[in-house]
């Protein structure tokens, strides 16, 4: 495997059992078929779950991988629903390429907002981001609440909006599987799912980690001289 300098752990030991790790997710996953690109993404998610059934539950706009990645290098923000993910992703890794992760979650704004509403605070926060103009062009990552990724379809379908990337993963019994499934729906705006109840930050947060990979591996491959 390439050993990136930026998204890679910090320590010798640390890259040699991350790479080990990912040996056995690729013996034990065996067949799949994700694309080259599509599968260290998957494999990162299983890598953090040890779950291998996001082996298939893992489903990809066909655009989703280009647009992460040139989301991140343009140095586009990323808008999460939760603060995990925001505390989740690697700080220097986002540093790099000029990224700067959001949340309004727990803003008292936003609280009282969705109490007058008897809506959600994740509602709320979406309408936030977009208020702010950090939704068009930026990639939404949604790991937790079903809602906030409703009222981003909501938005695309209504209002235009055009984020570059929506990573659309909540977790839970109401609306979860079925926020995913209308995501799905959409062919004019990348996005990444997991199919069904199954979701959460952690997977959102490897899913960035992996993109974030692949953009430093373009950059690399941009900066090597190249023969005429």
């Amino acid at each position: 495997m390439t050993t990136n300098i930026i998204t890679e752990q910090m320590t010798r030991l640390g890259q040699q059992i991350e790479h080990d790790s990912f040996a056995v997710v690729d013996a034990e996953a065996g067949a799949h078929a994700y694309s080259a690109e599509q599968w260290p993404v998957v494999r990162r998610m299983i890598h953090a779950t040890a779950d291998f059934e996001f082996n298939g539950l893992t489903r990809f706009h066909p655009d989703a991988i280009a647009a992460g990645v040139n989301a991140l290098l343009g140095g586009r923000p990323v808008v999460a629903d939760v603060d995990m993910i925001c505390v989740g992703v690697s700080k220097p890794r986002l540093a790099h390429f000029g990224v700067v992760t959001h949340q309004f979650i727990s803003d008292s704004d936003v609280i009282e907002q969705s109490r007058r509403a008897d809506s959600t605070r994740a509602v709320y926060a979406m309408k936030k981001a977009r208020q702010f103009g950090l939704l068009d062009g930026g990639i939404v990552a949604i790991g937790n609440a079903p809602t906030a990724l409703l009222e981003v379809i909501r938005m695309i379908r209504e209002d235009e909006l055009r984020p570059a990337l929506v990573i659309g993963m909540p977790v839970g019994f109401v609306s979860a599987a079925e926020s995913k499934a209308a995501l799905e729906q959409i062919d004019g705006i990348p996005w990444i799912i997991t199919h069904g109840r199954k979701g959460g930050s952690t997977l959102v947060v490897a899913a960035l980690h992996a993109l974030l990979a692949l953009a430093e591996q373009r950059q690399q491959h941009a900066q090597k001289p190249h023969a005429n």
